[in-house]
């Protein structure tokens, strides 16, 4: 799992912190360019970090799945030697 440091721990952590979300608010929140929140958000999705939400299957509105709530709680370990972070993550959803 390849993610963008500090971008995308910062989006994760943002949506952990204000709830569901989306990439305006996400944006202003993290004083970053709307369209590089919106690249990294489908990025996020595709990893399975957040989940789209909302009425209809375009919607703007994210929100942190269990995946992305795992990927936070062991951050710190994200660019440790040796570390397989993706197994890391998964096995901390299998604890939970």
């Amino acid at each position: 799992m390849r993610l963008v440091e500090p971008t995308d721990f910062e989006v994760l952590a943002f949506l952990e912190s204000h709830g569901r979300n989306n990439a305006i608010n996400i944006s202003t929140g993290l004083d970053r360019d709307r369209s590089y929140v919106n690249t990294r958000l489908r990025a996020l999705e595709d990893l399975g970090l957040v989940e789209r939400v909302g009425p209809a299957t375009n919607s703007g509105l994210y929100e942190l799945s269990a995946r992305g709530r795992a990927a936070l709680s062991v951050r710190d370990r994200y660019r440790e030697a040796g570390t397989d972070f993706e197994a890391l993550v998964e096995a901390t959803l299998a604890d939970e």
